[in-house]
């Protein structure tokens, strides 16, 4: 697949996980590629956690179920109803999850090009999401990233170390289908912006 498709066909997938396992040499090269990601001063500051055990899969989706409820309170009107159409993770559905997390104490205490930006190390983790999620595209498996969770329990409920934050739950399996239309435009939660509306000349435009 050429980069730009695998870049226009990625999708947040949340319903099309099939639960077929995914194959060793493909998880292998998805790994790798993430791996590859650019950081700042070398410092690679990404693990990736391959969360397989059932028991541990069903108590992260049951916080995420939580948290979806307490977003939910908040919204009325429309809101409230699309967002009650919205399916919010593959969690169970998934072949496995992979939690990205983010060791700044990695390369410490020289860490060359962070010393004027903290969050560098943090964007070199994005970075590393990036490259997986377009992997995993690229090799006919679909991604869904939860973020409907509390860093803290995610924490325990892996047993990181207190300097270490999970950055994402990614859920990784074969799909029966990447829809053409991300889920969120389908469902009239959001539309997407042309990118030329995303593009300044200099400055930050006046109006």
């Amino acid at each position: 697949m050429y980069l730009y498709d695998a870049i226009h066909r990625r999708r947040d997938v949340r319903g099309q996980f099939t639960g077929a396992p995914v194959p060793g040499d493909a998880l292998e090269r998805v790994l790798a590629a993430a791996h590859a990601a650019p950081s700042v001063g070398l410092t690679q500051p990404w693990d990736f956690i391959l969360v397989e055990d059932p028991g541990l899969r069903a108590a992260f989706h049951r916080h995420v179920q939580d948290e979806r409820d307490t977003f939910a309170a908040g919204l009325t009107g429309d809101d409230a109803s699309r967002f009650a159409r919205i399916k919010i993770d593959g969690v169970l559905e998934s072949s496995l999850s992979i939690a990205v997390t983010y060791d700044p104490d990695r390369g410490s205490p020289a860490v060359l090009g962070r010393h004027a930006i903290a969050d560098a190390g943090l964007y070199s983790v994005c970075l590393a999401i990036q490259n997986l999620w377009l992997a995993a595209t690229a090799e006919g498996l679909g991604v869904g990233w939860v973020s409907f969770y509390r860093e803290p329990f995610v924490q325990r409920l892996l047993h990181l170390p207190a300097r270490v934050r999970p950055v994402a739950w990614l859920c990784l399996g074969p799909v029966s289908h990447l829809n053409s239309i991300p889920d969120l435009e389908q469902h009239g939660w959001r539309r997407r912006r042309p990118w030329q509306a995303a593009v300044h000349r200099d400055r930050w435009p006046s109006s």
